[in-house]
């Protein structure tokens, strides 16, 4: 089952700031639900483990993700993919854009999931909804962790 989720969202910090706080890892494994582990294997490979419920499912998920920064510090993408076990797999990726607005940051991103497995039997609208919940649950808590008020979002666009 394939996914796309976009939105804007409005963080009280300078784009600097954003940008080295969206290559942290200390804040990253913070702020990702779930997150158990995030570690960096090379300049551009991270690794993670990640314990999400999704409907009646739970599942610990394995993965790697692969980062380019060729476009920073305005643009930064990411593509990864992790195991669930007999839960399933999740792939995907994400672009991210930055724009200075004043004192604030504009984070644009648009991002693609495809899930197999028993958590795609869950429906998209379950997904769907998870996902917007835990974006939104990673940048109030990415957002704090610049220490900017939660951030305000625009409403989530399903495709």
């Amino acid at each position: 089952m394939a996914m796309e989720l976009s939105d804007d969202i409005m963080i009280q910090a300078p784009r600097a700031a954003v940008y080295a706080a969206l290559n942290d890892i200390a804040i990253l494994q913070k702020c990702i639900p779930g997150c158990e582990e995030l570690e960096r294997v090379s300049e551009d490979e991270l690794v993670a483990k990640v314990v999400l419920k999704i409907g009646p499912v739970k599942a610990r998920f394995a993965g790697k993700v692969t980062l380019d920064r060729s476009g920073a510090p305005d643009v930064m993408s990411l593509q990864g993919e992790g195991n669930g076990g007999v839960a399933g797999f999740a792939r995907g990726g994400a672009r991210v854009t930055l724009e200075d607005l004043d004192d604030a940051t504009l984070l644009h991103y648009e991002a693609t999931a495809d899930v197999g497995g028993k958590i795609a039997q869950l429906g998209n609208r379950l997904m769907v909804g998870t996902a917007r919940k835990l974006a939104a649950a990673f940048f109030t808590s990415f957002a704090q962790s610049l220490g900017a008020p939660a951030p305000e979002a625009s409403e989530a666009e399903e495709n």
